[in-house]
């Protein structure tokens, strides 16, 4: 095997023809053909389980095809080993973040490929490397730093330039973005562009489609372990992508909306509020069966609003009255801190569940059955009721092994229904539901979508903050926009428009410049 990737005149990067792999009875994949031009961005897409990763780790050498072959270069070539594939000329920046929290930015960089001298570690030509790459790829961070005290951002970033200081032909992104913020995507984005300049072959795994019409030039569909299409991104637009990732249109994904007369009464009613002492005083009411959306500019104050009306902040002023599924009336103070409005009936799924909402190394049952816990004293027996939990999960989809399987093993949106589940379990009538489905699939999107569509139809109220304009508009029955901290608008969501809500989302901007920044900070 060479120690590059050697490509005759005129061969393709990559080429994989029928490949095939099976894990004990399951297909992963079967049969797919794929091609990787030099110099291309090519997005990979499906829904979870329709094999993307499993493909992407036959090229990355974590696992081996039981049918098939790979040409690298035109080659024909057997990876038995992620080393062997970098060997080959292949990077992969993996969705699991390998940064070793005992070593330095530096040593992580370089981890596997340490320069020596004279049988020791030359750790002044280490640093010397590390400063250049990072460097040239545009990232702030002290190659001296502990890999221990880096946001999960960073640790990405690191990853990212670990992959890039190979050198290599062909480069692996898996959900690149999911952690990074607007300005690492910016720099993320540049990266991508620079590599396709220099005549590299990209693949990108991602379920965004904002991304993939954003970044890449094809795009390839797997569905069910099977190669669906692989189109040029010209030739598509999102509803035909994502009838060709879960066979429906984008209309279909949104359960439909009720009769504004079948609206109730309000549950929430926030006369005034201000999250900080710094910040705007809003007022707003959340009525019983439907779903209200919030959205803006990034860093507009939005999501303080919710923070604190989850208690999770503590608001420098509340004014709020809170009205049970009874009708009896009730002050509703969140500044009693997050515990006390769960008691109330107000849950909030955060928007780093993985972070802040579910304990990862626990099994499914268990992180539902904290829902149950709501309102119980110190000296009372915790419920553990596997046939609440086991009606739960039939009755959200969930996919799983068994309720006893760790939610740290679950897709993205199993993840993300747990967390819903919780909140069922309590009882609550009221959620504040940060992204519901930022890093979901289409196909799972649609589930948690009509999850809240039936929960606000038996009685109950969502406030759902998003940054994705066509799932504010398809899923909330009306929408508010914040700018500055204030709420500048309300819209109903029948027959809003992506441009209606970026005016009301701009400062005194007009103009196709404006109009192309605020959807950059709103992708």
């Amino acid at each position: 095997m060479p120690d590059t990737l050697a490509t005759p005149h005129g061969a393709d990067p990559i080429v994989v023809r029928r490949i095939g792999k099976r894990f004990g009875s399951t297909v992963a994949l079967h049969d797919v053909d794929l091609v990787g031009r030099a110099g291309s961005i090519h997005a990979i897409t499906g829904e979870n389980g329709a094999g993307k990763s499993t493909l992407m780790k036959l090229l990355a050498g974590v696992h081996q095809p039981d049918a098939g072959e790979i040409l690298v270069g035109g080659r024909p070539m057997v990876l038995r080993s992620p080393a062997a594939a970098r060997a080959a000329g292949i990077s992969t920046v993996f969705q699991e973040l390998t940064v070793l929290p005992n070593l330095t930015v530096a040593e992580n960089l370089l981890l596997g490929r340490e320069r020596s001298r004279a049988g020791l570690l030359d750790r002044a030509g280490m640093l010397a490397e590390a400063r250049a790459v990072l460097a040239r790829i545009g990232i702030e961070l002290d190659p001296l730093r502990a890999g221990g005290s880096l946001t999960v951002g960073e640790q990405q970033l690191v990853e990212i330039a670990k992959g890039v200081s190979t050198d290599a032909q062909v480069f692996i992104f898996d959900e690149p973005t999911a952690p990074l913020n607007r300005a690492e995507v910016d720099k993320l984005e540049a990266l991508l562009h620079a590599l396709k300049a220099q005549g590299k072959l990209v693949f990108y795994i991602s379920h965004r489609l904002d991304e993939i019409f954003r970044l890449c030039d094809t795009v390839t569909v797997l569905k069910d372990g099977r190669l669906v299409a692989t189109e040029a991104i010209g030739a598509l637009d999102h509803d035909r992508l994502i009838s060709l990732m879960v066979g429906r249109s984008l209309q279909a994904l949104f359960p439909p909306r009720p009769d504004p007369a079948e609206v109730g009464e309000p549950a929430l009613q926030v006369r005034r509020l201000r999250p900080t002492a710094s910040s705007a005083s809003v007022a707003l009411t959340l009525r019983r069966g439907e779903i209200v959306g919030l959205g803006g500019l990034e860093g507009q104050g939005q999501r303080e609003i919710v923070r604190a009306l989850a208690g999770v902040i503590r608001a420098a002023e509340a004014d709020i009255v809170r009205r049970g599924p009874d009708g009896h009336e009730q002050p509703y103070d969140p500044r009693a801190g997050a515990m006390q409005a769960v008691r109330q009936g107000v849950g909030l799924v955060p928007e780093d569940r993985k972070q802040e909402g579910l304990y990862l190394d626990l099994p499914i049952a268990d992180n539902i059955w904290l829902g149950l816990l709501r309102g119980l004293g110190l000296v009372r027996r915790a419920p553990r009721s596997r046939q609440v939990v086991g009606t739960l999960a039939e009755r959200m989809q969930l996919r799983s092994r068994d309720l006893d399987q760790d939610v740290g093993d679950l897709s993205g949106g199993n993840q993300q229904k747990v967390m819903l589940g919780r909140w069922l379990a309590a009882g609550v009538d009221i959620l504040l539901v940060e992204q519901p489905t930022r890093g979901v699939d289409v196909g799972a999107k649609a589930e948690i979508y009509g999850l809240l569509r039936d929960f606000v139809r038996q009685g109950g109220t969502v406030l759902a903050l998003s940054s994705d304009l066509l799932e504010l508009i398809g899923l909330c029955d009306r929408i508010m926009m914040v700018r500055g901290g204030r709420i500048v608008g309300e819209v109903p969501a029948e027959g809003a428009t992506e441009e209606q809500l970026l005016a009301l989302a701009l400062v005194e901007q007009t103009g196709d410049k404006a109009r192309s920044q605020a959807e950059a900070s709103l992708a």
